[in-house]
């Protein structure tokens, strides 16, 4: 049974058992609170640990100790979780060899708590529903999320024209800047985007591709510009509203409405080549420093119920990351 997230966050310590021969023992660097980790602490996420389960899927370890029938990983090595529900809101523990993912150190300790999820949902979306070229235009709402601000980085890399729209705010020219210092080609608020012309006027071609992770009017607006043919991806509701769409959208311009969900294509693909090549490419874009982290706060993991609260009553859309720093207890 699952309470209210008061009810069901608990430090608690406890003796790791002995190391397997085909184990290694983690220490627990950095783990981000992800929207998905607070739906699975309230029972609401579709994919359910078993009880009483360690939250987190995400993270960054250093390991300290190795089993001797361990191979291809040593001691000083970081990693990240190779699969769900491993559990790394904590600060030590044992894996098997699969159950991690090796990262260069030269990757950004930051960067790498938070590799598994919004690179690679930003990643995926943008190659697997179109075969987009280079100067072909992508259009987005929530464009100054974590995985929006992904988006638009991956797009600039890839030479794909972005346009994304985000909610008004006073310090609005100042989030622009910032979204533009990325890469973004356009940055509409949710009023300009009911209003613009840049598709008309052939400024930019019109969208093949349309990432959604609002819903509700805001997404309507976005579908409105989506070339014939185009492709609209679901990958989140923050607005809580339905997506609705109109019956002419699906005779007269052959729009084709997908959903996306990481979990899922990460449990298909768990051993594939392309997950291999995902993990290797962006690796090397934050390796270069192409790829940058989202605004962040690192928060004291004694102090871990400030970074629930505050990732549970923050907007998504405000694109700041709250992380649990273990090496601050």
């Amino acid at each position: 049974m699952f309470y209210t997230l008061q009810h069901n966050l608990l430090i608690n310590q406890k003796i790791i058992s002995y190391l397997l021969l085909i184990k290694v023992s983690v220490k627990w660097l950095l783990a981000p609170v992800n929207p998905a980790d607070i739906n699975t602490i309230q029972g609401k996420y579709p994919s359910k640990p078993p009880l009483p389960a360690i939250p987190g899927n995400e993270g960054v370890g250093e390991i300290i100790a190795i089993g001797s029938n361990v191979k291809y990983l040593n001691i000083g090595d970081r990693v990240i979780p190779n699969g769900t529900h491993l559990g790394t809101w904590r600060t030590h523990a044992n894996y098997t060899v699969e159950e991690l993912l090796k990262v260069p150190k030269e990757v950004g300790v930051v960067e790498a708590s938070m590799l598994n999820v919004n690179p690679c949902t930003a990643y995926r979306m943008l190659k697997d529903f179109v075969k987009l070229k280079p100067g072909d235009t992508v259009i987005q709402n929530g464009g100054n999320s974590a995985v929006g601000q992904m988006i638009i980085q991956l797009c600039k890399i890839w030479n794909y024209k972005s346009v994304s729209v985000i909610r008004d705010r006073p310090n609005i020219e100042e989030l622009k800047n910032y979204l533009t210092s990325l890469g973004a080609d356009e940055i509409l608020t949710e009023d300009e985007i009911r209003k613009t012309q840049i598709f008309k006027t052939k400024k930019l071609p019109s969208p093949k591709l349309a990432l959604n992770c609002i819903c509700g009017q805001n997404a309507l607006e976005v579908l409105r510009h989506l070339a014939h043919g185009g492709i609209m991806v679901t990958y989140g509701g923050m607005s809580r509203e339905p997506l609705t769409v109109p019956t002419s959208a699906l005779i007269f311009k052959d729009i084709t409405l997908k959903g996306f969900w990481m979990t899922a294509w990460t449990k298909v693909n768990m051993n594939s080549k392309e997950r291999e090549k995902m993990f290797s490419e962006l690796g090397a874009l934050f390796k270069d420093k192409r790829l940058k982290a989202p605004p962040h706060k690192l928060v004291p993991f004694c102090q871990y119920q400030e970074a629930v609260i505050n990732a549970l009553h923050t907007d998504g859309r405000t694109g700041v990351k709250y992380i649990l720093d273990m090496t601050k207890l």
